[in-house]
């Protein structure tokens, strides 16, 4: 499984060439704290949501620490998803490593 950090997805940010952020946390959680783009997918609602993704495009898939994201990135690439990686640290290293007005929770 690919792994990705927070300070490689910031620099693909800021040139412009990020994959698709998923945001596989609840909602609560994602009105909480949120990286600027990420799209809400809650990782309970999978197989609902991953019929309506192109399984040729990127993804890079998140949530808090890093678990549930690394859970579904390995779901995703079962399902036959060719360019998922995981956030390594998730929503919480993003907070402390690249923008600290994130809260934290």
């Amino acid at each position: 499984m690919q792994q990705m950090t927070v300070q490689d997805l910031s620099e693909q940010i800021e040139a412009g060439t990020a994959p698709i952020i998923i945001d596989v946390r609840e909602p609560f959680e994602y009105q909480r704290a949120r990286i600027k783009g990420a799209v809400l997918k809650p990782l309970g609602e999978i197989y609902q949501w991953a019929r309506e993704l192109d399984k040729d495009q990127a993804y890079v898939v998140m949530c808090h620490t890093g678990s549930r994201s690394y859970q579904a990135s390995f779901m995703l690439e079962r399902m036959g998803f060719k360019q998922v990686a995981n956030l390594i640290g998730g929503i919480d290293d993003w907070t402390l490593r690249i923008d600290p007005s994130v809260p934290r929770y």
